[in-house]
């Protein structure tokens, strides 16, 4: 099953990869980081199919992609 990985610490809050995704998994949280950044979680991994936009849209590169 894929699932995504988010490094919230590189996050940067852009929403960019809100916008990538497909299914509408990734969302923003209400809660910064140690930045100050309210970063991306990802929510629904039962739905993931693991076509990686999110991670490809990333400018931070704080989003992996697994495949089990």
């Amino acid at each position: 099953m894929p699932y995504i990985t988010i490094n919230g610490e590189r996050c940067k809050g852009c929403g960019l990869c809100t916008i990538a995704c497909p299914k509408k998994l990734v969302a923003m949280s209400e809660t910064p980081n140690s930045l100050g950044f309210t970063v991306a979680v990802f929510s629904g991994p039962e739905m993931c199919t693991g076509c990686k936009l999110c991670a490809e849209m990333c400018p931070d590169v704080a989003i992996a992609v697994f495949k089990d």
